[in-house]
């Protein structure tokens, strides 16, 4: 079993506290359908476990399979910028089947964030390079697909679906409590 080898930060995306019972970690690309299923079972699972659960999210682009995956996450990392992370995460996964320039204008207007500093994130090394550090970090851990989860350090892997996710946080707030 893999595990984490880059531990959660306070440079990561979060949802939450990392004090909390269960922290799940994230890998995925935002133009994955895997990924957008994942997304609602997610938030479901936030409504459920509230505040004894911490999302992170970290970006893993198959670049090659998904044309859009890296301006999407480079258009989340301009939101970051303006703390919009999430705002840009919900919305990104919402249109996920839209992606592309127009819908990626179209938040920034919802956003209240100038356009005009969108085109220029695109070509930021800066972002790129948070980007990066992501995938490596995921690659370090054994992240092969999105999206992969890891609960309190360890990679989980679902037997049939992604529902398996419900059971196995339960179980790790039991360990920690």
């Amino acid at each position: 079993m893999s595990g984490l080898t880059v531990p959660v930060s306070t440079t990561d995306h979060i949802q939450g506290s990392l004090d909390e019972p269960v922290v799940l970690v994230e890998y995925a690309d935002f133009q994955c359908p895997s990924c957008g299923e994942a997304f609602s079972l997610v938030k479901r699972l936030q409504q459920r476990f509230g505040e004894g659960l911490c999302l992170v999210f970290r970006h893993f682009p198959l670049v090659q399979a998904h044309p859009q995956a890296l301006p999407a996450a480079i258009t989340a990392e301009y939101a970051a910028a303006h703390g919009r992370f999430w705002d840009a995460h919900d919305a990104l996964f919402r249109n996920q089947q839209q992606l592309g320039e127009l819908v990626y204008r179209e938040l920034m207007r919802e956003l209240g964030l100038p356009e005009e500093g969108l085109a220029a994130a695109m070509d930021d090394s800066g972002n790129l390079l948070r980007i990066q550090r992501d995938i490596e970090s995921g690659m370090g851990s054994g992240v092969t697909g999105t999206p992969s989860f890891f609960i309190n350090g360890a990679l989980f892997q679902p037997r049939q679906s992604f529902e398996e996710l419900y059971d196995a946080i339960v179980q790790a707030g039991a360990k920690r409590s």
